[in-house]
């Protein structure tokens, strides 16, 4: 499958492996759309990994809420929750990968 790259604004970061953005789709068309980051997995922010969970989350809100980014998608991929399979890039770092080395995350196969 191709990739697709999309301007974005982070409007929500639920945890520390998905987000809400607003997604510029262009012509002047926006779209919110939760993205789910790919190739990763953050400890839960419900249950026993909650205080990890927070950590994680809190991270990443520190990267990336209300800031422009780029989002890399594979067309009509969706996860098992209905959300967008994605990695986000902020200016020229993968933060997908940031996560898992900062250890807010751990790499996940699919």
């Amino acid at each position: 499958m191709k990739p697709y790259f999309y301007k974005a604004k982070i409007i929500s970061v639920y945890d520390g492996d998905t987000v809400t953005a607003v997604m510029d789709l262009g012509f002047n068309i926006t779209n919110k759309i939760k993205i789910r980051l790919h190739g990763i997995n953050a400890p839960e922010i419900r249950g026993k990994q909650r205080p990890e969970g927070l950590k994680s989350r809190d991270y990443l809100r520190s990267l990336i809420l209300d800031k422009d980014v780029i989002i890399q998608t594979l067309k009509d991929k969706k996860g098992k929750y209905g959300r967008y399979i994605g990695i986000i890039h902020l200016e020229d770092k993968n933060i997908n990968e940031l996560l898992v080395e900062s250890r807010h995350a751990e790499k996940k196969e699919y």
